[in-house]
């Protein structure tokens, strides 16, 4: 009598299908991030020339006041990274800066609390960003139009305020943010240090990476600058979301005033921020967001605040180029990437 043995099945592992889908994936998600690559490749290119050809880069010092000193404009980048992923865009924001910079000042020089005062210059922005969200999206307005209209009224009513610097009384909180903080004690001056404005820009990018990956709203920013009608058939809060995501960015931009004002000294005044939206799209279309919107990384705007700092330092250590050469430079390596992100969005499409 012989017993019948049953055999299991063998696994002939993942169908050629899966395996050939998830390549694909693999492969357009490589696409997305080359401009972000691309963007770290040309950092450590830039910052190697600069160290051979001038010396002192790699040096604690130099370093930490690359930090402290473009803290505003990571801050910035930050919240323009949301705009743009949107699909939106943001002019306003340097305005802001200058508004919230020159009222905030002014308010404490009138005896309010200093921090009251700072907390104040933050919410002024955030008016901002609700005014040009409403406009957006309720009165269907183009992001480009109600942004640059906000961008004059902000800059105006700077320069209503005060045509002159102003300055924080002395025992104000907000000279505080720009206290030196010792990390590493180096040889002469040689220290590597930080401030606590380059802390809150730390803790800002961490949130804005939280905030965009982790949390219902943000993927609905990228659902939104992916394709809107889609995001409204998914049922996602399509309004209301918008008109966070502009609050979120002027909140960010009197933020940046925060921080800017107190690293120069508590001083303010109507000129500050001309042509820093200019910088923070910059940075974050070198950074690999797509200005058509539902693809980008904060990480990458980082990556690209950093090529701007970068780029400067170059010009400074060089000190035979002309200062007004940065914009031009500046110009042409965003040209490079918009042409680099329009390549690669054609590949994808065909």
């Amino acid at each position: 009598m012989s017993a019948s043995h049953t055999l299991a099945p063998i696994s002939a592992g993942p169908a050629p299908e899966t395996r050939t889908a998830r390549l694909s994936s693999l492969w357009e998600r490589s696409q997305t991030l080359l401009p972000t690559l691309t963007a770290l490749l040309l950092l450590f290119a830039m910052l190697i020339y600069a160290e051979v050809a001038y010396g002192r880069v790699f040096h604690s010092g130099t370093m930490s006041s690359l930090l402290v000193s473009f803290a505003p404009t990571m801050i910035l980048a930050v919240g323009m990274t949301i705009v743009i992923v949107s699909g939106g865009i943001d002019l306003s924001v340097g305005a802001v800066v200058a508004v919230s910079s020159v009222a905030g000042v002014m308010a404490m020089n009138t005896g309010v609390n200093g921090w009251l005062s700072i907390v104040l210059m933050i919410a002024a922005g955030a008016t901002f960003g609700l005014i040009a969200g409403v406009m957006i999206q309720v009165f269907a307005v183009q992001p480009f139009i109600a942004t640059l209209a906000m961008m004059f009224l902000a800059r105006g009513l700077a320069s209503i305020l005060s045509t002159t610097p102003v300055m924080a009384p002395e025992n104000s909180p907000i000279l505080l943010l720009a206290t030196d903080w010792k990390i590493i004690d180096g040889p002469k001056v040689n220290d590597f240090t930080i401030t606590p404005g380059l802390l809150i820009a730390v803790l800002v990018i961490v949130a804005a990476v939280f905030f965009l990956h982790r949390t219902r709203m943000g993927r609905t920013v990228y659902a939104i600058g992916g394709s809107e009608a889609s995001a409204r058939l998914m049922g996602l809060p399509v309004a209301r979301t918008r008109v966070w995501i502009y609050i979120i960015s002027g909140a960010l931009a009197g933020l940046a005033g925060v921080v800017y004002t107190a690293e120069v000294g508590g001083k303010a005044q109507n000129v500050t921020g001309i042509g820093w939206e200019l910088d923070a799209i910059a940075a974050v279309v070198i950074g690999g967001t797509l200005l058509t919107g539902g693809v980008g990384y904060v990480w990458g705007s980082i990556i690209g605040v950093f090529v701007l700092a970068a780029l400067r330092l170059i010009i400074t250590k060089d000190g035979t180029i002309n200062p007004e050469y940065l914009t031009i430079i500046t110009g042409a390596v965003l040209l490079v990437f918009v042409l680099l992100q329009r390549a690669l969005t054609r590949r994808k499409q065909t």
